[in-house]
This record gives C-alpha cells, sequence and structure tokens, in this order.
C-alpha cells in the first residue's frame, strides 16, 4: 500500500502531515474503558468552554488550514473539534467499541483528527487531498456531505474517508482484524510524540500487534 499526500493540499499547506500506522487489533466492548474514557470527558469539561476550544492550538491551527482551503470550519467542523464540543455541551461521547473508542480518546489527547480505517477494506493505494465538488462522499450518520476543499482519503474505488467525517464502508465492526490509523497533523508538530502515543493506546486498549509505521510520500509542489 501506497499513501501519497497531493499537491493541491501541500501547494497551500506545505507543512501537512499524516502519520501512518497498521496493525492487528482485537474489537470487544468498551467495558473496560469506561473509567478512562470518563476521566477525559470529565477533565475537558471542566477545562474548557465551547469559545475556548476554538482557540486550543493544535484545533486552531487545523481550522486555519480549513480556511486556507477554503473551507469554513464552523459549517464543516474537524472531527477533533467535533469530538470536543461534544464533550464540553455535557453530552457524553458514544461508546462504540474498544477500537474506535481508543482512535477517540488518541484524538481527544492529541487534539487532532484521527481516523481508524478497517484496512481490508481499503483496495490498493491511497491518495490524500482535497475533495471535490464532484465527490459523492456519505459520511457516517450524515448523510450526503459537501467534501470539497477538505482533506479526503481515496482509494481505487473512491473516497472513503475525511478531516471531517469517516464513511461506513471503512468503518469498524466486529469482525475488523487489522486497522489503518492516521493522525492528521496541520504542522510538524509532536510528530513523534503522538505516534507513541497512538502506539500506548492502541497496544494497552486495543491489543495493538505487528505495529508498523508506513511512510507517507509527498507529491512535489513544483509545476
Amino acid at each position: 500500500m501506497i499513501i501519497t499526500v497531493d499537491k493541491s493540499i501541500l501547494r497551500i499547506i506545505p507543512c501537512f502531515y499524516v502519520i501512518a500506522l497498521t496493525m492487528d487489533v482485537t474489537v470487544r466492548d468498551s467495558e473496560g474503558m469506561q473509567d478512562i474514557i470518563s476521566q477525559y470527558e470529565q477533565k475537558i469539561a471542566e477545562e474548557y468552554s465551547l469559545e475556548e476550544v476554538l482557540n486550543i492550538p493544535l484545533i486552531k491551527e487545523a481550522r486555519d488550514g480549513y480556511k486556507k482551503f477554503g473551507k469554513d470550519p464552523s459549517r464543516y467542523r474537524l472531527a477533533v473539534e467535533s469530538l470536543y464540543r461534544r464533550i464540553v455541551k455535557n453530552n457524553p461521547l458514544y461508546r462504540i467499541n474498544n477500537v474506535v473508542d481508543a482512535g477517540n480518546l488518541l484524538s481527544l489527547d492529541t487534539q487532532r483528527s484521527v481516523a481508524v480505517l478497517d484496512y481490508e477494506k481499503i483496495q490498493g493505494d491511497i491518495t490524500i487531498r482535497l475533495g471535490r465538488s464532484t465527490d459523492e462522499y456519505y459520511g457516517i450518520g450524515r448523510g450526503l456531505l459537501n467534501v470539497s476543499h477538505i482533506p479526503v482519503y481515496e482509494d481505487e474505488v473512491g473516497p472513503f474517508g475525511s478531516t471531517t467525517s469517516d464513511t461506513l464502508r471503512t468503518s469498524i465492526t466486529d469482525s475488523t482484524s487489522k486497522i489503518l490509523l492516521f493522525i492528521i497533523c496541520f504542522s510538524e508538530t509532536f510528530l513523534d510524540e503522538h505516534k507513541q502515543l497512538a502506539i500506548d493506546l492502541f497496544t494497552k486498549y486495543a491489543q495493538g500487534k505487528n505495529i508498523k509505521e508506513l511512510d507517507v510520500k509527498r507529491t512535489s509542489i513544483e509545476g
């Protein structure tokens, strides 16, 4: 699998990076994660207001990135911002399963959008590019979504993920045994720290094994 960040993104934000990991996981309910999830929820609810969420440095830089792409980040919110806003509004996070919930904890901890994808449902190589108005994209629980001018992840079939919403096609199910994990970074800060945090969280809560970092190629912006 070759993963490439397209020049449609890099021409606008040259410091756009993606941490990509693959690993074997064991999907189960998230009963054993209730305490840690509740701790995250309580800490965030106590620490931030809705207005303050917008100024969390890594969320702000991603929102600024959306603006540079030509997308209103208040209409098409980053996935990480949506998680924070939900908690600050005193709504608990959905408990899905240990793999999805570990991804949510990772997003809350890194303050970056995270994608947890079923590796076996992805066909061929992946291009991370800016969405187009012609893309037909159905977000989980959101229906048809306008993904033009936001980063989308595309395989041989078409777009299967974005920094705003995932799709059902590559979602985690009880039969998932291997995942592809993306951490979307709008700067070069904390790349090593956030990669290690992902490894630690998924090893502990998703029984992550055979963890490998994939090289993410960057298309030349010249020409």
